[in-house]
């Protein structure tokens, strides 16, 4: 099932309303669909390298309100719609311990999600469960989409097809040191 859906997102990358199909992607990854945009980002940023940054911009702006619709289902519908999702990430069981510490560290959770391959609609769900604060949700969405997505544009743009294997095989990794980095480095300064 996964394969098909991978197929057919790939497949609207060639269509003509190819940005319609990122945006609907974008926002629908954000809160349920299991493929990131990234499928759709890459052969349109190859195919249409002057547009990178506007489909960036894109993918950024519906991936952060995606991620609010997310935020919604954890707030008001989470027994209904959010636990079901959670439970298909095999996520649900660790929801209450996870509540607790949740807000806490609500906005680096965000963060690390933004960018990493972690699934970004555990977050945003979980996020409106434990009633994260909205504008520090919204903050850290922009924040970390935006990374993800003009960092993935600035490499296609600027080296081309060459780093495709690269962003598609290894950047989920780069990432995902550099947040290890990051917080190690504010633990240290913070402990040490």
């Amino acid at each position: 099932m996964i394969r098909r859906l991978y197929d057919w997102t790939i497949s609207l990358a060639e269509s003509r309303n190819a940005l319609w199909a990122l945006a609907i992607v974008a926002f629908l990854e954000s809160s349920v669909f299991p493929i990131p945009p990234d499928v759709l980002m890459i052969p349109m940023i190859l195919a249409r390298p002057s547009k990178a940054w506007l489909i960036a911009g894109i993918a950024m702006v519906s991936s952060v309100l995606g991620g609010l619709f997310g935020y919604f289902i954890g707030a008001y519908l989470f027994d209904s719609v959010g636990q079901p999702v959670l439970a298909f990430y095999g996520k649900d069981v660790l929801f209450d311990g996870f509540a607790q510490r949740y807000n806490e560290y609500g906005p680096w959770a965000v963060l690390v999600a933004g960018v990493t391959p972690f699934p970004f609609k555990v977050i945003t769900i979980l996020s409106g469960a434990t009633g994260l604060s909205l504008p520090v949700f919204i903050i850290a969405s922009v924040i970390a989409r935006g990374l993800r997505f003009f960092i993935v544009a600035a490499l296609l743009w600027k080296f081309g097809p060459p780093i495709r294997d690269f962003i598609e095989r290894r950047l989920g990794l780069v990432f995902t040191l550099f947040v290890i980095a990051l917080i190690g480095g504010f633990y240290l300064v913070k402990y040490i």
